[in-house]
This record gives structure tokens, C-alpha cells and sequence, in this order.
């Protein structure tokens, strides 16, 4: 594994203030030849954060100065890694055209871009639901849906439509974290396994020649304690011949390479 695709920054606004510098010298010392930096794209126009701190995403203000500072960092280390300028893009059901437009907007200044569900829009309420900002907000989410299978339902049927859903010719190509509904799987144990959904979903990625975040963040989440995807939709998606891309999903400089140790290693 000499590539990292998943990498935050200084910019996150719920990260560390890690020096861009200090991701690159991490990935050097790690022996990676490539890293892509990914932040937090800005949050769909009209989309209001609906988490606690409201610090999901950076703005749009601030989005050319992000640009700028990676490709400072890229320009400076061109002879000895290759770096890559990104996005995280955020899929909401319901903002397809927005998103679209902002990719139209800005996308062809991305070198590689994920595209990864942290919303969900509530089918009793309409109101939108971060899944992964806390345990105890999970479990508010959980009530209100009616049952933790219902949860999950509502996030796989939502990253199966991010896949189908037309955001222009910028579009990411790389689908993030597809099991992230997992990250508190042992504190909200859930009897199914969602197999059906979750081959589905590995065909349309398939279909469309989209490949896979490997991500190693869940590995050292202490409710998850698994990658995302989990080892047997690793394989699944490896018997499909749909590209893993590791990801550290790195919010500090020192997560750069965690999960490495218990994930596959056919990807690239």
C-alpha cells in the first residue's frame, strides 16, 4: 500500500490543526507515494449542518484558500510525492441539483474527490440526521426512526441512491466510507446483515465504475472496531473487481495508515 485517498487537514473545522507539512512528512515516513487530501466539502447551498456544533464542513469562503494552500503543498513536494487536491462531497438526498452545480462550480479544480453519505434525510420527519457525530445523537436517530434496522435501511438506501444519482460530469468516482451507519454497530447491535442491500450497492459501484474508499478509521473506533467496508464486503467488492482505495480518513497527522494492519491488501 503506497497511497493514502482519504486525508483531512487544518482546514476541518472538527480536526487538529496539523500542519499540512506534517500530513506529507507522516505519508514520507510511511513510505506512501501518493496521498490524496480530501477535506470537508462545503455543505450543499440551502443545506443548514444540523449537528450540535455545526462544524461539519468548511464554507465556501474558505474553499479557495483551501485549494490554494494544497496546491502550495503539492507544488513543494512534486519531486518526492505525488499529491492530489480534493474534496470529500457530502450527498443529501433531496440536494442532487445543488450539489451538481457546485461541482460544475468547482470539481475540474480536483485532482480526486470522494463522494460520502454523513446525512441522512428522515423519512417520518424530512429532517436531516447526521449518523456519525456521537453515540448519543445515534441513539436519538434511533428512537426516532423506530428501531435501529430502520436506521440502516434509510442509510444503505441512501448511499445506493448517492451512486445513482446524476451530479454532473464532475462527479466523485470514489464512493466513501459505505459502511459508516457501522460505527457504533457494538453499543447499537443490529441482528441483520443487510446483505441483499450491500450487493446491490457493490453492483451499481460496478456498473458505474466507481471504486471504493477502504477506510481504515473504524478500525480504532471503540463502537466499530472494524474498516469500512468490513472484511466480507472487502471481498465481495475485490470478486467484482471494484478498486479499494486506502484511506486513513485522517484528522491528525498520526492516524495517517490506521487499519492497515487488519485490512486487505489487493487495492491500489
Amino acid at each position: 500500500m503506497q497511497k493514502d485517498g482519504h486525508i483531512h487537514t487544518p482546514f476541518c473545522p472538527h480536526g487538529s490543526k496539523d500542519s499540512l507539512k506534517q500530513y506529507v512528512e507522516q505519508a514520507l515516513a510511511l513510505g506512501y507515494k501518493e496521498m490524496t487530501f480530501t477535506e470537508h466539502a462545503p455543505l450543499p447551498e440551502g443545506f443548514i449542518d444540523t449537528t450540535p456544533t455545526q462544524d461539519s464542513s468548511i464554507t465556501i469562503e474558505t474553499l479557495p484558500i483551501y485549494l490554494k494552500e494544497i496546491q502550495c503543498i503539492k507544488a513543494e513536494y512534486e519531486e518526492t510525492i505525488k499529491i492530489n487536491v480534493g474534496l470529500e462531497i457530502d450527498y443529501m438526498e433531496g440536494f442532487e441539483l445543488e450539489i451538481k452545480n457546485f461541482l460544475a462550480d468547482w470539481g475540474h479544480l480536483l485532482d480526486d474527490s470522494i463522494l460520502s453519505v454523513h446525512f441522512l434525510k428522515n423519512p417520518l420527519n424530512n429532517h436531516y440526521d447526521c449518523v456519525d457525530y456521537s453515540p448519543e445523537l445515534f441513539g436519538n436517530i434511533v428512537e426516532q426512526y423506530g428501531g435501529i434496522s430502520k436506521v440502516y435501511a434509510t442509510y444503505y438506501q441512501t448511499l445506493l441512491k448517492s451512486i445513482q444519482a446524476d451530479l454532473g460530469p464532475n462527479k466523485p468516482k470514489r464512493i466513501g466510507h459505505m459502511t459508516l451507519i457501522h460505527k457504533f454497530q457494538h453499543l447499537y447491535p443490529i441482528d441483520q446483515d443487510f446483505q441483499t442491500v450491500i450487493l446491490t450497492i457493490l453492483d451499481e459501484v460496478k456498473n458505474n465504475n466507481y471504486e471504493l474508499d477502504y477506510n481504515g478509521a473504524g478500525v480504532n473506533k471503540p463502537y466499530c472496531k472494524e474498516p469500512y467496508p468490513s472484511k466480507w464486503i472487502a471481498e465481495e467488492a475485490v470478486k467484482r473487481g471494484i478498486p479499494l482505495v486506502y484511506g486513513s480518513d485522517a484528522h491528525q497527522a498520526k492516524d495517517l495508515g490506521q487499519g492497515r494492519n487488519v485490512m486487505l491488501w489487493n487495492n491500489r
